[in-house]
Parts: structure tokens; sequence; C-alpha cells
């Protein structure tokens, strides 16, 4: 195989890692935001990416969170030898770029001006995820003409082995992805709060209001982040998606 062929195989390896890598406000890749501007290999396995993000200011908890989230997907690469990740036009890039190449972590790369602990920070988007996930999968669910007791009684394994289209086995996937974030186990019941509890059918509309106030606000935040790129860098700015509305769901036995 011709070096040029190894190149632009590592190259096409290593976008699919950053496709994992998410925006943790948005929970949207950060290659489809269009964050990721360059990616490089050398033939030692050496591996340069740079990002963007749309404005010089956003905060440099979420820069940091993904620049690090980057550095890790690509390093489990059999090949990589190094990651370099260069965050460019931020306000902050120096201290973000320097940290993550160091391993530092972020209290040591801000010091002082370290707001709050990142772990804790990645969990509070995590859980955000868990629940946009939750709605979409449960909307599509409804939708589908499924009652909500038969869903709030659903287990993980009884998800898993649930007949779905093929939306509804994208929409379990991803939520599935995030489930682990309360807990992970079979027996579990599928479709609980972020504190693992259950929730009673008759307590689901309340519940998918609660989880539609924490969708709005994403895809609000969506739109104005592609916007503000687009603005930025003088792309086009891709069209809005519309926002969901959650139906309110049949009562348990409903027909």
């Amino acid at each position: 195989m011709s070096a040029q062929r190894v190149k632009l195989d590592r190259e096409a390896e290593v976008r699919a890692a950053l496709a994992s890598v998410v925006d943790p406000e948005l929970d949207e890749s950060v290659t489809e935001l269009g964050f990721v501007t360059a990616v490089e290999c050398s033939a030692e396995g050496e591996v340069r990416i740079g990002f963007r993000l749309p404005t010089y200011w956003c905060a440099a908890n979420f820069a940091f969170l993904m620049a690090d989230d980057m550095r890790r997907a690509v390093q489990v690469l059999p090949w990589v030898t190094a990651v370099k990740v260069q965050l460019h036009e931020h306000m902050y890039a120096e201290a973000i770029n320097q940290g993550v190449e160091q391993g530092a972590g972020f209290e040591a790369s801000f010091g002082a001006a370290a707001e709050g602990d990142l772990e804790a920070l990645r969990r509070t988007f995590l859980l955000k995820a868990f629940q946009r996930r939750q709605a979409a999968l449960l909307e599509h669910l409804l939708e589908a003409g499924t009652v909500a007791g038969d869903l709030v009684g659903l287990d993980v394994a009884g998800l898993r082995r649930f007949e779905l289209d093929a939306e509804g086995e994208r929409l379990a996937t991803r939520y599935l992805e995030r489930r682990a974030v309360v807990d992970a186990g079979d027996n579990s019941l599928a479709f609980v709060d972020t504190e693992g509890r259950a929730i009673a059918a008759e307590n689901l509309p309340a519940h998918l209001r609660e989880l539609q106030r924490v969708c709005v606000n994403a895809e609000f935040n969506g739109v104005l982040c592609r916007g503000l790129l687009a603005v930025r860098y003088g792309e086009s700015e891709p069209q809005p998606q519309p926002i969901r509305i959650v139906r309110r769901p049949q009562a348990a036995g409903a027909h």
C-alpha cells in the first residue's frame, strides 16, 4: 500500500474517531458542527488536529472538555504515537492547547481562574444529553402507538429486544449510550429520571414536559452556535431544524 493511501486511511480513521466527540452542551458531534478544521497524520503516527469554536470567548471549560475528548478519542487508535490538538482564534487557546498537550487537566492549566470541577461539569452535560435522548426516544415510541403504561415498566434488556423501526433503533442506540450515566444494569428500568427513579405512568406527561424544556434550551443554543460560526467564518448557515414538541402521552391502558 502506498504511503499516500496509508495517510488518507489514517486521516479517515481520525475523523471517524472525532465524530464520537460531542459539544458537551449541544450533544452534537464536533465534526457535524463544523468545529474540526484540520487533520494531519505523519508517517510516524503523530496526529495534529485543528479546531475552532463559534466565538472568541466561548467558555474555557467547554473548550477544554472538547479538546481533551478529541485527544482521548484519537490516542486509542493502535498506530497513534502522539496527538496534538490545537484550538485556534480563542482567547484561552494557548492555555488550553498547552494544558491538553501536557495532560495537565483544566484546574492545573487555569489555576485560580478555573471555576468548578471539570468532571462535575462533564456529568452535568451527560445527564442533559441523557434527558434529550430519552425525550426523543419516548416521543418516537408514543407516536408509534406504544402506551405510557408499557413504557414505564420496560427494563433495559426489554428495550434492547423491543421491536423498533429503523429510526427507533437509531434513537434507542443513542439513548442507551447515555443510559449508563444513571445506571447500566439490564434489569434496571429503561426510562427513569436523572436520579434513577421510576416514572409512574400518570406522571409521564409532566416528566416529558420537563424533558422538553431541556430540549428547547439546547436546540436554541445549537441554532445560535451554528449562526455565530457561519457569521464568524463567512460560511453558509445551515437551515435551522424545527424544535420538537412532545405530545401528551396516552394514559396507562389507553388505546
